[in-house]
């Protein structure tokens, strides 16, 4: 009776940390390509950016007289948010994203 329960035990464990495993590989994947679908936008004029995601849900200004443009959506009650650097010539020159997959 022992030796099934312990052998119960290793297969659960086993499975369980396998299934962890392909999340997060699954996670890095779409990462990535939201990395490589958002620095398709560097050096893009806000037009540009604007024509594509319409107008922002909030404006940053910072100090460097640049802004950031914010876009937030949710899926499955997860808040994703994209952030578009603009400079004074009105080029995207940085991004970053959360959540987003």
């Amino acid at each position: 009776m022992f030796k099934i329960k312990f052998v119960a035990f290793i297969l659960l464990s086993t499975l369980t940390l396998t299934s962890c495993q392909t999340v997060s590989e699954k996670i890095d994947e779409k990462t990535t390509l939201e990395e490589n679908e958002l620095s398709k936008w560097l050096n893009k004029t806000e037009s540009e950016l604007k024509i594509q995601y319409g107008k922002p849900d909030k404006v940053e200004f910072l100090r460097t007289r640049n802004r950031n443009y914010i876009y937030t959506s949710a899926k499955l009650k997860i808040k994703c948010e994209r952030k578009f650097e603009i400079n004074q010539n009105n080029v995207v020159i940085g991004f970053s994203s959360k959540n987003c997959f």
